[in-house]
């Protein structure tokens, strides 16, 4: 008896779900050589945020210099990503990650032998920043190269909790390794997880393109301008694209404002509200071991849906908290959902976007989130004031909940009744 396309949509998620749980990592060398190195560099990351947040608060505008370092690393990335991308696509990854990884750790190194002022300083962070932005996608053109199809998921769920999950442990390391090494040793151990990460990454195989060769015709500008034509003019890509950034812009504000729900609703002080982001961080742990467990036996627009769904509503429910262990379980719940929308965006876009445009897409989109992220701390900040963190949280979980409801019936419309979720054309390039 011939297999329907309904039948054979659910035999795909069965054999996906069989191919994620559990051993990955074990099964593909390649694929955990790149998790590892990602995984250091970041939690050196993390530590040396600590220390250059230390190093500019001793400026003598100590507020203007913070707030001009958190601008430099989402936002001038984000307005470049258009360009850095294009790098992602015309070279070998191999090569260009490990490049990246000493340039950032020259730039972090630089920074702590001199502690140099301040406009030197942020020079040398945009310089990092930049590279940062052209690692990130990087790594995720990357993945599809080092695993199978069916594997997609399991290995976007590994590199969120890499990237969102060890690096709760930075801040921790740093609050116990700033009283021996000084901000000075915490950058440079920042600087050594970059080259750690470069020498880990000399064991991956050369990842290329197809059109490697015909890309390395025509203008960087030309380039350019090809990744963002393709994004507009891809009717799936552009609706991950645009709901992804409408979500960050309404949930973002949630990094400010929790702060001021915790010190003005609930009557908190310095300890309880740092307790309050503890919420969310583990939110995303267990939410990225849900993803691994059960995702894939979810198509990814479904997984993606569900995702701003929750992770919305965890914001909505927080705006009406009554106390700090109910804050905690809603903004777990916000990050339940940002574990699930990670992992299915970035799946969705491999599947649906071509080898030799992955890395100008994933540019784009991670840039596109930066600015989301910045509108939402400018303008959230504004509606902040005019009507304190309740009515943020509401107008941000509300705005979120509608964003999904409105994804979830352009993505239905996508989708005739039965058809499989459609599949990257080039997978069996990897």
């Amino acid at each position: 008896m011939p297999r329907s396309p309904h039948m054979l949509e659910h035999e795909l998620m069965d054999a996906a779900a069989r191919a994620g749980n559990g051993g990955l990592l074990r099964r593909r060398r390649s694929f955990r050589t790149l998790w590892t190195a990602r995984a250091v560099s970041l939690v050196g990351s993390s530590v040396g945020q600590v220390g250059l947040l230390l190093a500019v608060a001793q400026a003598s505008s100590a507020v203007l210099a913070v707030t001009l370092l958190m601008l430099i690393g989402d936002l001038a990335p984000a307005l470049l990503a258009p360009l850095t991308g294009v790098i992602a696509d015309r070279m070998d990854l191999r090569r260009l990650m490990m490049l990246l990884e000493v340039g950032q750790a020259a730039a972090t190194a630089a920074i702590a032998l001199w502690l140099p002022a301040l406009p030197v300083l942020l020079a040398l962070f945009l310089v990092r920043a930049v590279l940062g932005q052209v690692f990130q996608p990087a790594t995720r053109a990357a993945v599809p190269a080092l695993v199978g199809e069916l594997e997609l998921t399991s290995a976007n769920v590994a590199l969120g909790f890499g990237e969102n999950g060890l690096t709760v442990a930075g801040p921790v390391l740093a609050a116990v390794l700033v009283a021996v090494t000084g901000i000075r040793g915490l950058l440079f151990i920042d600087a050594a997880t970059f080259c750690v990460s470069a020498f880990l990454l000399l064991w991956l195989p050369p990842i290329t393109t197809r059109a490697a060769d015909v890309e390395q015709e025509g203008s960087f500008l030309l380039h350019a301008a090809e990744g963002i034509t393709f994004l507009w003019r891809t009717v799936a890509v552009r609706l991950i694209f645009l709901s992804f950034f409408v979500i960050v812009f309404f949930n973002a504000v949630d990094d400010v404002a929790l702060v001021f729900f915790g010190k003005q609703s609930l009557h908190l002080g310095n300890a309880g509200v740092s307790v309050l982001y503890a919420g969310s961080a583990a939110g995303l742990i267990a939410g990225y071991a849900a993803v691994n467990r059960w995702g894939s036996r979810v198509a990814a627009p479904a997984l993606l849906v569900i995702g701003y769904a929750v992770s919305s509503l965890g914001n909505l429910f927080t705006g009406v908290s009554w106390a700090i262990a109910a804050t905690l379980a809603f903004q777990a719940i916000r990050g339940l959902g940002l574990a699930a929308q990670d992992a299915a965006a970035a799946t969705m876009i491999q599947r649906a976007v071509p080898r030799r445009l992955q890395g100008r897409a994933f540019s784009n989109f991670y840039g596109a989130i930066g600015l989301a992220a910045g509108l939402s701390y400018v303008l959230g900040g504004v509606l902040l004031h005019a009507a304190g963190p309740r009515v943020t949280f509401a107008v941000a979980g509300l705005g979120g909940v509608l964003t999904a409801s409105v994804t979830s019936i352009r993505l239905h419309a996508r989708r005739r009744p039965g058809q499989p979720e459609p599949h990257q054309a080039e997978s069996d390039d990897a």
